[in-house]
């Protein structure tokens, strides 16, 4: 760990339950620190930390923090971007003179001293990062990683085998991934997003560059995009390039062209063009790191996913149910893309709840044709998550613009007994929200 942690005795995350805090609290506590926290709602992850011996609150409420974490002298607080500015707990730590981090910059700190792959992007990095880590577990490396998801192979959002290297998401969101000190680097799109943060899509590009240039050792980047690097793509003229895209009983497989050889039929498990995106991108890092191919191509085959990414719940001749994080039009797009690939011919029910105000605002016209390609849609209301309402800008507004004879507007009270009239074959929540929530109850009515 970097130094200028190692003294620290308690921390204490505002916001603990969040998916890259909730990984750094499981970090902490591994290394054997204090580790408490607050979050607005309990769900599975505050449920598991609490599993670990992490005490947390629901409340906002300065009497909740525990005492020992109100010695400044010893204790770290960490914070995430999306907490409110009139936090009570916050504004206590601040006035108290207390060391504060965001999340970033703690893990800036962690990066600064070991060896470090950080995969940035606005859609891919996490199933990328997750593919990474378990390709370095599985070929030998002594690998930390910080995942933006659950990893299905190990139940976690943090995979711990030792300090040679770190896996990292570099996430965008308030230009977070410029305090990391990545070694390889990986931009796999820059699609125009967070315009709450950045209000322009120039500036998001900016920072992406600026990332670019963080990165001390290789940069790759998925061919087309403004950032010159070693390039990577599907049956194009990439450094790294799938080749000969086969798909056999619901899995790809395909071989990966590479400046120096090519590797022969490689599997991959996971449906979607934009998921194989993904697994190049992890193979080339892994491979440029100096894993060796034969066992990265045995760890591909491994690879289960990250839950709530193309996550099958129900996947029976009659019946496919999938639950996916989506809350993009690019990343709706490639879902229906894969759901169309892997399920030909199937009519297909999509259950949307947008996720922020500001987001659905900025790409109402592209939510709107990507949602027009399902057979049947249920939009659910919009996810505020960290923002106020936006006058106008409501799941009703939205759906006037989908372009389909089959859709309606519901709430999550009659969610399941909407989903149960349709009777389609295929059907996918969708959703970065907490939709999530919902997906154990709507198997279950499914399955009746």
């Amino acid at each position: 760990m970097n130094q200028g942690l190692e003294h620290i005795k308690n921390i204490y995350f505002i916001g603990i339950g969040g998916i890259g805090m909730s990984a750094l609290a499981r970090y902490f506590k591994f290394l054997g620190k204090n580790v408490a926290g607050y979050d607005k709602t309990s769900t599975q992850i505050t449920s598991d930390l609490e599993a670990l011996g992490i005490n947390i609150h629901f409340d906002d409420h300065v009497d909740n923090i525990p005492q020992v974490f109100k010695n400044v002298k010893d204790t770290l607080v960490v914070y995430t971007p999306a907490i409110p500015k009139d936090h009570k707990e916050l504004n206590y730590v601040r006035d108290c003179g207390f060391a504060i981090m965001k999340r970033a910059q703690v893990l800036g700190e962690i990066t600064k001293n070991v060896y470090t792959l950080a995969v940035a992007g606005t859609h891919g990095k996490t199933t990328t990062t997750a593919i990474l880590a378990h390709l370095l577990k599985e070929s030998g490396a002594k690998v930390t990683a910080f995942l933006g998801g659950i990893s299905e192979n190990y139940n976690s959002n943090l995979v711990l085998e030792g300090n040679e290297v770190v896996v990292v998401e570099a996430d965008e969101f308030d230009r977070s991934f410029l305090q990391l000190h990545p070694d390889i680097g990986a931009i796999t799109s820059m699609d125009a997003d967070h315009l709450d943060i950045y209000e322009k899509a120039n500036a998001l590009e900016e920072s992406f560059i600026e990332f670019s240039s963080k990165v001390k050792d290789h940069l790759l980047i998925r061919n087309g995009l403004p950032i010159s690097g070693l390039t990577f793509g599907i049956e194009d003229n990439s450094a790294y390039s799938a080749q000969n895209i086969k798909i056999d009983n619901g899995t790809y497989v395909f071989d990966l062209k590479t400046p120096k050889q090519i590797i022969r039929d490689l599997h991959l498990n996971l449906p979607g063009k934009h998921n194989l995106l993904n697994a190049i991108t992890a193979f080339a890092i892994a491979m440029i790191y100096g894993s060796p191919t034969t066992s990265l191509a045995k760890a591909l085959l491994t690879f289960k996913g990250v839950q709530r990414r193309f996550s099958y719940q129900i996947k029976t001749e009659d019946l496919v149910f999938v639950d996916d994080y989506a809350h993009h039009p690019t990343e709706i797009n490639a879902l229906h893309q894969a759901v169309r690939e892997m399920h030909p011919g199937k009519r297909v029910l999509a259950i949307f709840q947008p996720h922020l105000y500001s987001r659905t605002r900025d790409f109402a016209a592209d939510f709107a044709a990507s949602l027009s390609q399902f057979d049947e849609i249920l939009l659910l209301d919009i996810y505020p998550a960290r923002e106020l309402p936006i006058a106008g800008v409501t799941s009703k507004w939205l759906l006037e613009m989908v372009d389909s004879d089959h859709k309606k507007l519901v709430s999550k009270e009659n969610l399941i007994e909407e989903i149960k009239k349709s009777n389609l074959e295929v059907v996918v929540t969708i959703g970065a929200g907490d939709i999530g929530e919902e997906v154990k109850d709507i198997k279950e009515a499914l399955l009746i």
